[in-house]
């Protein structure tokens, strides 16, 4: 470990001195920055923790030369203080040290889709996106529609917005996977229960760089948006619809009003979408043992039921029930998310740990 150590501390060195001597190019001190920030706490512990070393050697020293009982009972003292601020320091450099997601930090597009249970399940797509709504809100994140389908009486087919803020990714990364609700729907005249179900799929924003979509693989399309009729109708064509060729991928996007802007609402979408399935992809070639126990993400899981009548969220990753769904609805989701990391981070740290032994 302390060799992996060195290295990153002559990184940290070698950035400083490429910042003094940068000039004028401020793209490449943004990113020479942001690594140096990136690796700063790591290397912040790393001076600490040999420093610690030091005094434990050196105390260890007395110990074996010195005669004199009073120098070597501080010595004896000095190893003892030392011996548990070197194994916190040790935690917390494993930790530091683990593979990290990269995606972490980014905003995300988040989309709801009704799944079995006809009108329910759109009513039910309709709760989860104000579920996330209210969760943005209690974090002073932004949330903003990019596209939606609407039925009647006020759920969705589909809806797709996006949330910025710090760290979105981070915690919105384990709400991937199928969403299931039982409940008495409003027009059920028996009072049975339904089951429904509304799939969510959280995707990291890219850049035009990260992933390159060339005009050749696409068929970009133009329509009038689908309003509510009235003066919300559009006269003009400005919804806009991709196909994106290679992959059959197709993205509508018209609920801003110009072409433009839609146009570029719906790249960013296709953007997301085809680096989740690379993403995807390499996860599945990854040994199995070093999947993550809280699930890979992956749409077809179920992972959360909402039992209304019991009051009922039950979270099947992790086991963990709330019997407080309207606070649950409401965006008091961190207690399951909370878990989750937590979980994630065990195993994160675990497939560190093993890379350095």
């Amino acid at each position: 470990m302390l060799e992996k150590l060195s290295g990153i501390e002559e990184r940290f060195e070698e950035l400083d001195r490429l910042l003094l001597e940068i000039g004028g190019d401020y793209q490449r001190a943004a990113e020479l920055n942001k690594e140096r920030s990136d690796i700063e706490p790591l290397v912040e512990k790393a001076r600490a923790y040999r420093q610690a070393l030091s005094r434990r050697e050196e105390a260890e020293q007395i110990l074996t030369d010195e005669d004199d009982a009073e120098l070597r009972a501080l010595a004896q003292a000095e190893i003892e203080e030392l011996a548990p601020q070197i194994e916190s320091l040790e935690m917390e450099i494993v930790e530091l040290l683990a593979p990290k997601d990269p995606r972490d930090r980014r905003d995300v597009i988040v989309e709801i889709r009704a799944g079995t249970g006809g009108d329910e399940a759109a009513l039910f797509g309709a709760d989860l996106f104000r579920m996330y709504e209210r969760y943005a809100e209690r974090l002073g994140w932004k949330t903003e529609v990019m596209s939606s389908s609407e039925i009647g009486i006020g759920g969705f087919k589909e809806i797709i917005f996006e949330v910025r803020g710090k760290g979105a990714y981070s915690r919105l990364k384990y709400e991937s996977g199928v969403h299931r609700v039982q409940r008495v729907p409003t027009t059920e005249a028996q009072g049975r229960i339904h089951t429904s179900t509304a799939t969510v799929a959280v995707l990291a924003e890219v850049d035009e760089v990260e992933v390159n979509i060339p005009d050749s693989d696409i068929e970009i399309e133009v329509f009038r948006s689908a309003g509510a009729g009235g003066q919300n109708v559009q006269k003009n064509s400005t919804a806009v619809r991709i196909y994106h060729k290679p992959t059959g991928l197709v993205v509508v996007c018209q609920d801003e009003r110009s072409q433009l802007q839609n146009k570029l609402r719906a790249l960013s979408v296709l953007r997301a979408r085809l680096y989740e399935m690379e993403e995807n992809k390499r996860r599945a070639e990854l040994d199995e043992v070093r999947r993550s126990q809280v699930g890979s993400g992956e749409r077809s899981e179920k992972i959360r039921t909402y039992n209304y009548p019991q009051s009922r969220v039950t979270d099947h990753r992790i086991g963990l029930s709330s019997y407080n769904l309207p606070a649950v609805m409401d965006g008091d989701i961190d207690q399951f998310i909370d878990e989750l990391s937590t979980r994630a981070e065990a195993e994160r740290m675990s497939v560190g740990a093993d890379e350095d032994a």
